[in-house]
């Protein structure tokens, strides 16, 4: 992989995460993220829909009048965002069942539009595939760590359903943590998300500002007595 193609990887996955960095996508990032386990299946619906619709913007970027270009590229995204609506429909039912609703939306995902229209509209169909798959995993990681310290803390699992909701292959996701646990109601309503959400960025601002902090400090003076 090229040194740009890293770039590209290491700013979808960190520096400008869809989450953390973006802040954009808040709607599914609070509403899906009461379980690690609904947190993966949508961001892995959304990296689905981040890869192929930067592919076929990329790829169709000379064809296409600046005019007419953000239409065209709703409707794609709408098309893909049915087709993998009907996929989960049919393969992981149970699944849909929990995330059926907030499929449809990914339709109005600002990410998705966003790099359409920021990256894969003006680069190469391998470095748009390479920005939708990094900033695709990006926000499934960021969906996944919130959806699993909101259910660790409201209600001692991780990961609960997960052969349910994808399948007897990940059965072995599913882990109690703390058994007999009351949980803590808090943490799967809407204020649990924002709330972990507000520590995550906080978390993240903390660590990249360590780095810095560490070269801009200056050694005391010596005093002589």
């Amino acid at each position: 992989m090229t040194s740009s193609l890293r770039a590209t990887m290491q700013d979808g996955l960190w520096t400008n995460n869809v989450v953390f960095s973006q802040m954009l996508a808040l709607c599914p990032t609070m509403a899906v993220t009461t379980s690690g386990t609904n947190g993966l299946g949508m961001g892995l619906a959304t990296t689905v829909v981040l890869v192929t619709s930067n592919m076929l913007v990329a790829s169709i970027r000379h064809l296409v009048s600046p005019q007419v270009r953000i239409p065209i590229f709703v409707v794609l995204i709408a098309t893909l965002v049915t087709l993998v609506d009907l996929s989960l429909n049919a393969w992981l039912h149970d699944l849909y069942k929990v995330l059926g609703l907030f499929i449809a939306l990914i339709v109005v995902n600002c990410a998705i539009l966003g790099r359409a229209e920021a990256f894969a509209s003006k680069n190469s169909v391998l470095a748009s595939a390479v920005d939708g798959l990094a900033m695709g995993l990006g926000f499934t990681a960021a969906l996944t760590v919130i959806g699993l310290i909101r259910e660790l803390i409201g209600s001692g699992t991780l990961f609960a359903q997960a052969s349910l909701l994808l399948g007897p292959v990940f059965r072995f996701l599913e882990t109690t943590v703390i058994p007999d646990y009351g949980g803590v109601l808090l943490m799967i309503l809407p204020p649990g998300g924002f709330l972990v959400l507000g520590l995550l960025l906080a978390a993240k601002r903390a660590f990249e500002l360590r780095p810095r902090n560490a070269k801009g400090a200056v050694s005391p003076e010596p005093t002589f007595a």
